[in-house]
């Protein structure tokens, strides 16, 4: 009897330990099965890029170029430059920072947030001051010129100049002008710049002061005056790797965006593509 039971034990004993590597293996399947899925996942995860509004057209069609050559998808969010920036510090999961003016990328660079050595100065533009088709207005932009009576009870549409870069720029303009103090009634601040495009396109606006590569994109409208370089800072478009962000498909994108091929489709959309000294 007390053999048999010795028997069942070993039996027993025997069965428990193999369950028990039966379960360590299929744990450890599991581990590398998922680990491969999950590096499935990590590389054909799209590239991400937060870009000024004022770039929309430009990167989604550079970004189709990319993904034709290259088999990545790219994704591709826009907005002012501030809020990007913002988002970014908050930990939103971009790749690559794109941004209508200096500051903002100064900024994020402050706070540790741009991969060492990728900033880049990518593109230029012009400013313009613009009217929907159907306006005819013809105006000379020159010092003291009275754009507050040839509105008259009509509005100019601006991007906000406490943080939309393309208002930032027009508000240093219309000051250089003098002008600035007189139009303050007339003002009608948008959150972006396309905002401000789409408000004088839509005839809510009499007027506006947009990037040029804004004004090629909106059907509507039609430029009538260029602001000269003298009365503003130059407008760049410095881009950035976020930081711990530069994959492979990343560093691939970040460097098309500065090929002669993206060039060529930044110039088409309005902007000057390379930037002068850079």
């Amino acid at each position: 009897m007390d053999g048999l039971k010795t028997k069942r034990k070993a039996i027993a004993s025997h069965c428990l330990s193999r369950r028990r590597i039966l379960k360590r293996s299929l744990g450890l399947a599991a581990s590398f099965s998922f680990g491969g899925i999950s590096n499935a996942i990590a590389a054909s995860a799209p590239v991400t890029i937060f870009a000024a509004a004022s770039t929309a057209g430009a990167i989604e069609a550079v970004a189709k170029d990319f993904e034709g050559a290259t088999g990545e998808t790219v994704r591709a969010v826009f907005a002012a430059s501030s809020i990007l920036a913002r988002q970014i510090m908050q930990g939103a999961p971009a790749d690559i920072y794109l941004a209508a003016n200096a500051a903002w990328m100064d900024e994020l660079e402050r706070k540790d947030g741009v991969q060492p050595g990728s900033r880049v100065d990518l593109l230029g533009n012009n400013l313009v001051l613009i009217a929907p088709l159907n306006q005819p207005l013809e105006i000379s932009v020159e010092p003291g010129f009275a754009l507050a009576k040839i509105l008259g009870q009509g509005r100019l549409a601006i991007g906000d100049p406490s943080h939309v870069p393309a208002g930032i720029y027009a508000k240093a303009a219309l000051e250089r002008l003098g002008i600035w103090d007189s139009l303050a009634a007339k003002l009608a601040f948008a959150n972006d710049v396309r905002a401000a495009l789409v408000l004088v396109e839509r005839g809510e606006a009499m007027a506006g002061i947009v990037y040029a590569s804004d004004a090629m994109a909106g059907a509507r409208v039609r430029i009538v005056a260029e602001f000269p370089e003298e009365l503003r800072a130059p407008i760049v478009y410095p881009m950035a790797i976020v930081r711990a962000r530069a994959a492979p498909s990343v560093t691939a994108f970040h460097r098309h965006l500065q090929s002669a091929a993206a060039g060529s489709i930044f110039r088409e959309h309005g902007f000057i593509h390379p930037v002068a000294g850079s």
